[in-house]
């Protein structure tokens, strides 16, 4: 907190932008890959590749959750999940927007963290077997990467 409070002081410009949400109704395995596939990219390039991951033009691949998985064209195994892959879109669009905000240019931004962890448990309504929901939180950081001149 003392970071932040010494960079409005003394006018320094904030070189990152971040965005979170808890309990996404996505799975956390999809969203894991997902953040292994979009991480030290641009975002730009991150969004084209999510597009196209929704278009099915283009596979994600699973590199640690990848048990009984199909292999796809140019990489080993992989799928292309659709729904999560939206609602991670439409956090890319939130942290650039974010980024916006705070001056910074969203032409240089470089996703650095992508952090997804297990969200609550609930019940499916009406259910008799007892099922749970897969819910996901979910963190992004962007960081500006500097231009050399």
């Amino acid at each position: 907190m003392t970071s932040k409070i010494n960079q409005s002081i003394n006018n320094e410009k904030i070189h990152y932008a971040s965005v979170s949400s808890w309990n996404i109704p996505i799975s956390r395995k999809f969203s894991v890959e997902i953040g292994n596939f979009v991480k030290n990219k641009e975002l730009k390039k991150a969004k084209v590749l999510l597009e196209n991951v929704i278009a099915q033009k283009a596979a994600v691949p699973f590199k640690r959750y990848n048990r009984d998985l199909g292999h796809k064209r140019g990489i080993a195994s992989g799928r292309y999940p659709i729904k999560a892959s939206k609602l991670i879109l439409k956090l890319l669009d939130s942290l650039e927007a974010n980024a916006e905000n705070k001056g910074i240019d969203t032409n240089n931004l470089i996703i650095k963290e992508f952090i997804a962890n297990k969200g609550n448990k609930m019940w499916h309504q009406g259910r008799k077997r007892r099922r749970k929901m897969k819910r996901c939180h979910i963190f992004i950081k962007a960081i500006e990467k500097e231009v050399k001149k």
